[in-house]
């Protein structure tokens, strides 16, 4: 075990896979993990049962996707427990049932548009939904440089972003959040930041001095705080190096670093991450960490089985 953060930002870890998969199963790639209005927690994963749902002590409950999507990345869940899932296989957004049955998609299944087009989607990354009104928003990161905004029908109702460095455009738009007032938070993971908008898109701040932001959920169940998942940031030179990520840092949503879980570079110690790519908080305030660790490092460490679901309980 291992015990990460300070004062009211205190969480054990153990370094073990959470989850009781079962039997013969694996994450692969555990891309994003959300929680529902029960705290039970569905996991998107690549490893062959794309959707697992757990408890929040970890017993499985049920699998379903096997049919439906092609390469997991994003997921949320909605106000009513509605599931959102991104694929970036097939250049779609679905909305779903807890049990897996389709309700909305968004996108052309497999016909993604043309690159930097600004037209949806070009592998969408990641979605969530405005809990004032049930609106769907969606990253468009990976070929594209956009946020689009959707009714709860299915209608787009406007886009926003280019690509770029300065504030307002994007570097890979990797992850997506929204809090009680409608204001969008965008992890611009390539560009080191994350950067906030209002509803309509306009342009408020951002916030700097991160590694790679890769993953970002706001949790408006307790003080409302923004909770952001970094890769690390330093190349094979500095791979002792501290204070590069990969690691979890707390914001308030006034843009203040309340917390960092994580001061070591990557490994697997407790206490230290690999690639943090979704990330998600229950009503106790655990937080649970999804990493895609096998993507970012199976080039330096070919054949290693790497843990993929880390769940830190707060003390």
């Amino acid at each position: 075990m291992a015990i990460l953060g300070s004062g009211s930002f205190t969480y054990e870890v153990s370094g073990d896979e959470w989850g009781d998969l079962p039997e013969g199963w694996v994450y692969g790639d555990a891309t994003s993990v959300a929680v529902d209005s029960q705290d039970n927690v569905y996991v998107f994963n690549r490893g062959g049962h794309p959707i697992i749902v757990y408890d929040s002590e970890g017993r499985f409950l049920r699998s379903w996707g096997e049919d439906i999507f092609s390469i997991p990345h994003g997921i949320a869940i909605g106000p009513d427990d509605s599931v959102y899932c991104a694929d970036v296989g097939d250049h779609t957004v679905r909305k779903l049932t807890p049990e897996g049955d389709v309700l909305l998609t968004l996108g052309n299944e497999g016909k993604p548009a043309e690159a930097m087009s600004g037209k949806p989607f070009r592998a969408p990354t990641h979605v969530a939904v405005d809990p004032r009104n049930g609106e769907i928003l969606v990253s468009d990161g990976y070929g594209n440089a956009k946020v689009h905004r959707y009714s709860p029908e299915g209608e787009l109702m406007a886009s926003w972003g280019e690509s770029g460095t300065f504030p307002g455009t994007f570097n890979v738009v990797h992850n997506i959040a929204i809090d009680g007032d409608g204001r969008v938070y965008i992890a611009d993971r390539d560009n080191h930041r994350i950067q906030v908008f209002e509803p309509d898109g306009a342009y408020v701040t951002q916030w700097v001095n991160l590694s790679r932001a890769a993953t970002i959920y706001i949790d408006m169940r307790h003080r409302p705080r923004a909770y952001v998942g970094e890769y690390y940031a330093g190349g094979a030179s500095n791979a002792a190096g501290r204070n590069l990520g990969p690691r979890v840092t707390v914001f308030d949503l006034e843009g203040n670093v309340v917390g960092r879980l994580g001061e070591e570079s990557f490994g697997d110690e407790p206490g230290r991450f690999y690639a943090p790519h979704g990330i998600s908080v229950d009503s106790k305030g655990d937080i649970y960490v999804a990493e895609v660790a096998w993507a970012e490092f199976n080039m330096i460490f070919p054949g290693k089985v790497f843990r993929s679901l880390q769940k830190l309980v707060k003390q």
